[in-house]
């Protein structure tokens, strides 16, 4: 697993990371967010011991990177967001290569296997300057894999590739993250949607959201959306005084969106006020806020004291 407390680095008069602590257990996918600058690929070194924190602690699988730091490194596979490789080697010269550092006991068993892993086959015979970019991010990722670490820090593993690959990896860290931690940080909100089930967003150096994807998008403090269109005009009034709804706003044509923390409630009583009121309801459901609307919504905000978001 992963241990973070109290993690902080600073740059001049910049704190890049600021005081921030979580965990990530074996069999977990957590998604680590934030905008540019946000601190991610700095706490990703860390947390690797690529970087010396300037204060707090990591540990990966219950060793403390400051000091036990080979001993950390033979615990994980870390894809850095600068892909650094080779480019006069072949890419099972490289591979061997990062096997034997790894002391691997089978090295050309293992070869076989992350290339096979991570659809590798076709160009394994090329030199890695030869390669795309797409096929580049390929051998960082099965040389993060190649001595079967029991933590994965993944920084855009997805970058560079088209949308099938896109796919094929995906598949690869959801296999290795039923037995494995992994942390993946990724800039394609729906590649984390569709792989993490916990999100870390992070902003200016402080953890500002820290749950599980489905609480996230349910909204803060329980917060529900029912969208609901009528087929008449009807005043807003109507949609105010309906029990339980917290907020009213209408959109496009004759779409209102009420918020409230009791959706199945307020469903039913916009079905009463149809029928009390003789309305045509076009269309009702309950909606979920997307991954970008949280990002965006955790990342604009002027509130940046270490407030994390948690339901």
């Amino acid at each position: 697993m992963i241990e973070v407390s109290q993690l902080s680095k600073q740059y001049g008069e910049q704190k890049a990371v600021n005081a921030i602590s979580f965990k990530a257990g074996k069999g977990e996918i957590v998604g680590f967010l934030g905008p540019n600058g946000a601190g991610k690929s700095t706490t990703m070194k860390m947390i690797t011991g690529y970087l010396q924190p300037d204060d707090g602690t990591a540990t990966v699988s219950g060793l403390d990177v400051r000091r036990q730091p080979i001993a950390v490194k033979k615990k994980l596979g870390y894809l850095p967001e600068a892909n650094p490789l080779y480019f006069d080697m072949y890419v099972r010269e490289y591979l061997a290569f990062v096997a034997g550092i790894h002391e691997v006991a089978d090295a050309r068993q293992a070869v076989e296997k992350v290339i096979d892993l991570t659809g590798l086959n076709t160009e394994s015979r090329k030199k890695i300057g030869q390669l795309s970019k797409g096929y580049k991010q390929r051998v960082g990722l099965a040389a993060a894999l190649i001595h079967d670490p029991e933590v994965l820090i993944l920084d855009e593993p997805t970058s560079g590739l088209d949308p099938n690959q896109i796919i094929e990896i995906r598949n690869v860290i959801r296999q290795q993250g039923a037995s494995k931690t992994v942390l993946f940080s990724s800039h394609i909100l729906q590649e984390v949607e569709a792989i993490c089930d916990r999100v870390i967003i992070i902003n200016k150096g402080v953890i500002v959201a820290d749950d599980t994807l489905s609480n996230l998008q349910r909204g803060r403090e329980g917060t529900h959306v029912v969208s609901v269109v009528f087929k008449e005009n009807i005043p807003q009034q109507w949609m105010e005084n309906i029990a339980g709804v917290n907020r009213v706003s209408k959109g496009a044509g004759d779409n209102w969106k009420l918020e409230t923390a009791d959706p199945d409630a307020v469903r039913r009583q916009l079905l009463n006020l149809a029928v009390e009121k003789n309305l045509n309801i076009v269309s009702i459901q309950s909606e979920v806020h997307t991954l970008e609307e949280i990002f965006r919504t955790l990342t604009t905000q002027s509130n940046t004291d270490g407030t994390t978001a948690r339901n």
